[in-house]
């Protein structure tokens, strides 16, 4: 029995520290020149290290995974649901494959386009929880600054300070995180980098980008101050997720504990 419980116990602190849950909203480019169709991929998974890609939706209770529960866009206060353009698709991740989702968006209006993610909540086996990740993203089209710091009274969700999609590498990133409107304060947040090529063709990830020391350095833990405002500095260029865990109003689902953790992406360009 001693065994069996630091096995737990184990499997556990891996899944909550150094192999952080992360769902990803993903694009090539968050600045664009101008207008133009980009691809999305929505994919539950673990961007630094990779090991384990999440079936989306995925309940304990039943052998289907449930559908996002709501997916949309804002540009200049107009929001657009984005639901049925999402497609069901089979990820592969370097150790396994998991169910997840492909779109389409049109951005051709100048502005900011600010992307909203509520997938169902997943359950995870290891903790008998379950998890949901409310997510945003933020495209920008032509540099003309519209709705990227809108605050959209989620229940779970990071208000950017500083724009997602204009960082210079070892600049920094500020947001606040709240729920339903008001600041968690003291909320625990992890970050972790995208290191992998993503291969939207194949719906694939692809080779590592950099190898960590030690595993505190694959998920990076940080806290929010008493007004739950937290600045991260950002040493290499790519995709960046900032995870709030635990920061949303809804604790419970079917029965069992729920983390619903507010998430952003921010995008880091070298200077050249």
């Amino acid at each position: 029995m001693r065994n069996v419980s630091l096995a737990i116990a184990l499997s556990v602190l891996l899944s909550s520290s150094a192999f952080a849950h992360f769902q990803m909203l993903y694009t090539p480019e968050s600045a664009l020149a101008k207008g133009t169709t980009i691809e999305l991929r929505e994919v539950f998974t673990h961007p630094f290290a990779d090991e384990h890609t999440m079936d989306m939706g995925k309940q304990h209770d039943s052998k289907e995974n449930s559908p996002v529960e709501a997916f949309y866009v804002i540009n200049k206060d107009r929001k657009k649901d984005l639901l049925d353009t999402l497609k069901g698709i089979t990820w592969t991740g370097s150790h396994n494959t998991g169910a997840a989702y492909k779109s389409q968006y049109k951005a051709k209006r100048m502005g900011d386009h600010l992307f909203v993610l509520q997938p169902a909540p997943y359950y995870e086996a290891g903790e008998d929880i379950y998890i949901q990740q409310i997510t945003k993203m933020i495209v920008n089209v032509a540099g003309a600054p519209t709705d990227w710091d809108k605050e959209l009274g989620l229940k779970a969700e990071i208000v950017p300070l500083i724009k997602p999609y204009a960082i210079w590498t070892g600049s920094t990133f500020t947001g606040i995180v709240k729920s339903n409107g008001e600041a968690v304060p003291f909320a625990e947040i992890e970050v972790e980098y995208l290191n992998r090529a993503v291969d939207l063709d194949k719906n694939a990830m692809g080779r590592s980008r950099v190898e960590a020391p030690q595993d505190s350095f694959v998920t990076i833990g940080i806290k929010a101050d008493k007004d739950g405002k937290f600045t991260f500095g950002l040493p290499k260029a790519g995709w960046w997720g900032f995870c709030a865990l635990g920061a949303g109003s809804d604790k419970e689902y079917k029965g069992k504990e729920l983390s619903q953790d507010a998430v952003i992406w921010v995008q880091v360009k070298d200077m050249k």
